[in-house]
């Protein structure tokens, strides 16, 4: 299992957030740029399919118990 696997979604959330803001200075050598940048994008990709994992159990739900009525607040 890859280390990003065992984060939570905020978690990485919070990791790729701070890939940004580093990748964003621009006041770093080519390569560790490289490397920030191969890290986001990994981290996008797990944040990517948590978000639909827990889409498809929401439509799971869903489809088990008819459509959810929205609630007022």
């Amino acid at each position: 299992m890859k280390k990003e696997e065992t984060l939570s979604f905020e978690s990485a959330m919070n990791q790729l957030e701070e890939t940004v803001q580093k990748l964003s200075t621009g006041n770093l050598p080519l390569e560790e740029m490289v490397l920030l940048y191969e890290k986001g994008q990994k981290l996008s990709q797990y944040c990517t399919e948590l978000l639909n994992a827990f889409d498809a159990r929401l439509d799971a739900v869903d489809a088990a118990n008819g459509k959810i009525k929205a609630v007022e607040a």
